[in-house]
């Protein structure tokens, strides 16, 4: 009788930067800087940090009506079950993304996020410095409270940085935009469409909550020759106190201090520009194509017609997402939205011949999450609120935290399900999960 010698596998896998990361906690013996990396503990720590600034934190977690539209996103996710694969070597495992030919440590992108100096001092610039040294790619809003020159600053050279454009009122203030977005280095446009006019937010309704409207987040525009040029007066490249108390900035208004006057007047103007109520229609998507060099991503796209008729007119990429409930109340789960517009076979082939880059957005909280997108066929998703929370806490460092640990429990949990390459794992919804109903 023969016998099988199996020679058994004595070589351990090189150590991944994300595991060193975290075998880097248990060895130090002290928590991270956020004290915890459960997700709903730095939620709630962050709205304790701003106990004394309610508004603020309420601003960055409410979404429209009755949030159900937030809720759905997060119910869209638990529906999706992981069924791991047993006894795969895995165990050097590769989280390497490609997007427009440019290759990222991970299929992570930093949501662009408005106003962040509403969760701390460092604002966006304290993201941007983060994001530079996790090394994912960083997306900048349109209203950003801090401009787009500073953000390419603090990011630095070798960042990578999309811009995401509020498609403006004006056609000569877009063109500016673009121009500057261009000038440092913003290589991919991101065009939200879903917001040509602001969603119905009862929480901001209700107190009411502008910080835009009164300055704060208005810095895009307010460090814009072209805006600027309205008012006799020349982009600044400013940054709004920490923290923003609108009860206190509108008390100063009445008693008429006039730098107060004048963020309120250049902020409401702001908003009239990036939230006019003006629809765009598919067809004026050749203005954007006619003044921006380099690939167009359109932001909200949740209906299969509509992700096909982004490929009919040339757009390089889409973002599924449903703005994280902000804009729609009772809207379909961004997740569900990726489901159907994957069934396209339009969808699937322009995506196989790198037509079309498809990212996904809304309610990703963790590493499951974020497989379960990408077997769904997202090839890289977007992350936003819990980055605020980690801003809130600790600034650049909290933000920090909040990409290593999503990218470093991507990396175990999607060995865990028997994967060894991030590419294996987009598309492969029947190898890979089961829809509970």
């Amino acid at each position: 009788m023969s016998v099988t010698v199996v020679e058994l596998n004595t070589v351990a896998p090189p150590l991944s930067r994300w595991v060193a990361w975290l075998f880097g906690i248990y060895g130090s013996g002290t928590p991270p800087v956020l004290g915890t990396v459960d997700i709903q503990e730095i939620e709630d720590k962050a709205r304790e940090v701003l106990k004394d600034n309610p508004s603020a934190f309420l601003y960055v977690l409410k979404s429209a009506g009755t949030t159900s539209t937030y809720v759905e996103n997060r119910r869209a996710l638990d529906r999706w079950k992981l069924v791991p694969r047993m006894l795969n070597d895995v165990g050097e495992r590769h989280l390497e993304t490609t997007i427009f030919g440019v290759t990222h440590p991970a299929p992570i992108f930093v949501a662009p996020v408005g106003a962040q100096a509403l969760m701390h001092n460092d604002g966006e610039l304290g993201t941007a410095r983060a994001a530079a040294k996790v090394g994912v790619p960083l997306i900048v809003s349109s209203v950003a409270s801090r401009s787009i020159e500073e953000i390419a600053e603090a990011q630095g050279p070798n960042g990578h940085r999309w811009f995401q454009l509020y498609w403006t009122h004006s056609a000569e203030l877009t063109q500016s935009l673009l121009r500057r977005a261009k000038a440092n280095g913003f290589t991919a446009l991101v065009v939200t469409v879903d917001t040509m006019l602001v969603g119905w937010r009862p929480h901001d309704l209700g107190i009411p909550y502008s910080p835009i409207g009164h300055g704060f987040g208005a810095q895009q525009g307010t460090s814009d020759p072209t805006f600027m040029a309205r008012f006799g007066l020349e982009g600044r490249h400013e940054r709004p106190p920490f923290p923003y108390y609108q009860e206190d900035i509108r008390r100063r208004a009445a008693d008429g201090d006039p730098a107060t006057q004048q963020a309120i007047l250049l902020g409401s103007k702001w908003v009239g520009e990036i939230a006019s109520g003006i629809f765009r229609s598919w067809d004026e998507l050749q203005f954007i194509r006619d003044n921006w060099d380099g690939q167009i991503v359109l932001k909200g796209i949740l209906a299969s017609e509509d992700a096909e008729k982004a490929i009919n007119l040339g757009m390089d990429g889409i973002v599924v997402s449903n703005h994280g409930g902000r804009q729609v109340d009772g809207s379909i789960g961004a997740l569900d939205a990726l489901d159907m517009i994957m069934q396209s076979s339009k969808v699937r082939q322009a995506q196989s011949t790198g037509k079309l880059a498809v990212l996904f957005d809304s309610g990703i909280r963790t590493g499951s999450d974020i497989l379960k997108a990408l077997a769904l066929g997202a090839q890289a998703v977007l992350i936003g609120r819990p980055f605020m929370y980690g801003l809130a806490i600790a600034g650049e460092a909290g933000v920090e935290q909040i990409l290593m640990q999503t990218i470093a429990d991507l990396h175990i949990t999607m060995g865990l399900c028997g994967f060894r390459d991030v590419t294996d794992v987009v598309g492969a919804r029947e190898k890979l999960m089961v829809k509970i109903n």
